[in-house]
């Protein structure tokens, strides 16, 4: 019986034929015409007006927004505690401090009104990092106006949203920054890798220059200043390309898993699907479902019969090493850890291997 993995990548043939013809090319350093196509096609799928640079992860990218916005010791980040550790790890890097925000309950993203609670007690806070949670946007009009009324930058991390809209727009195209991650398990796959956008042209040079280990414009090596190993690899953004041409594709695949187990799954006593705002699109990259305190037994139910699935995000103000940060709110974020289960969602998951998901889980319903 074959393993099912959470969200593993797809690969088909016309992943293969670009790959082979960036092999062919031998333009396998790191910087080449793949790369520049990429970031221009993300930019056509998002936002025209934004300039990107294409580098090695969705954390990076991050940290990289930090850096070109000053970000450093003493200064303090809001971001949301229902997330992964990568979307607040950055700012330890930068010798900053994160303090949390609670979910909201209609998509369990960032809470606007706790956000602002936030903004008008704390001390030199230099950004917001709002995290678009399981492909699914933020409440953004508040939140960009709340970042324009206290006057803090906005970085948008819709690591996971890519495909996903509010209001219309695309993910992505929201905040002074943004970016995207394309690891293994995301809605498109690089390998690993990660893109920052913004419609600050100087923004996206100087983050470009530090990703190239801050390397001078000089025909020897010359240094200014620390830099860092940041940059996507010609060969990956190929790939990169290759898998955006088929997005809207993968996401109707993605929705129909959604609907399949919200079917065979949401009328359970005490299950539910994960809740869809009306004014937005998401992009289905996983599919949760709440099972309230029979979540470990379903996951090793599910492990008994080789299947992947997952808690959906521990809280940060939970994690050890953020116990001293702050946290606005808590208990929203709590709760959806404790009851909440991420399933089986890859692009390439059939209908039968989805039916023994499905037929694993009612049996732990009765």
């Amino acid at each position: 019986m074959s393993r099912i993995y959470l969200s593993p990548p797809e690969i088909r043939p016309e992943d293969y034929t670009a790959l082979d013809a960036v092999l062919a090319s031998n333009w396998v350093a790191p910087v080449g015409p793949h790369l520049e196509a990429f970031e221009s096609a993300i930019c056509s799928r998002v936002d025209e007006k934004r300039h990107a640079v294409a580098v090695n992860s969705g954390t990076a990218a991050l940290h990289l927004a930090l850096l070109v916005l000053g970000v450093g010791a003493g200064d303090a980040v809001l971001c949301p505690t229902l997330t992964f550790a990568a979307s607040a790890n950055p700012v330890r890097y930068c010798g900053a401090e994160p303090i949390f925000i609670d979910s909201e309950a209609q998509s369990w993203n960032m809470d606007p009104a706790l956000l602002e609670a936030a903004l008008q007690s704390e001390e030199n806070i230099k950004a917001v990092v709002v995290v678009h949670l399981y492909g699914q946007c933020a409440e953004m009009d508040a939140i960009e106006a709340l970042c324009r009324k206290y006057k803090v930058a906005l970085i948008e991390d819709a690591a996971e949203a890519l495909g996903a809209t509010y209001e219309g727009r695309p993910a992505g195209s929201f905040g002074d920054l943004s970016f995207f991650s394309f690891n293994g398990n995301k809605i498109i796959t690089t390998s690993g890798g990660g893109m920052l956008l913004s419609g600050n042209r100087d923004w996206i040079e100087k983050a470009r220059y530090l990703a190239t280990q801050a390397r001078q414009p000089v025909r020897h090596y010359e240094h200014r200043e620390i830099g860092y190993n940041y940059r996507l690899s010609n060969v990956l953004a190929a790939l990169g390309t290759s898998q955006l041409a088929r997005l809207d594709a993968i996401i109707e695949q993605r929705k129909e898993h959604y609907l399949a187990y919200k079917d065979a799954l949401g009328g359970l006593d005490g299950f539910a699907m994960m809740p869809l705002r009306d004014n937005g699109t998401p992009n289905y990259w996983l599919s949760c479902v709440q099972v309230g305190d029979r979540r470990d037994a379903i996951v090793e139910a599910l492990e008994a019969e080789s299947i992947e699935a997952r808690p959906i995000w521990k809280p940060l103000h939970m994690q050890p090493v953020f116990t001293t940060s702050p946290c606005y709110g808590g208990a929203q974020a709590e709760r959806l850890f404790a009851e909440w289960l991420c399933l089986p969602s890859g692009t390439s998951l059939t209908a039968a291997e989805r039916q023994r998901v499905i037929t694993v889980v009612r049996a732990c319903a009765v």
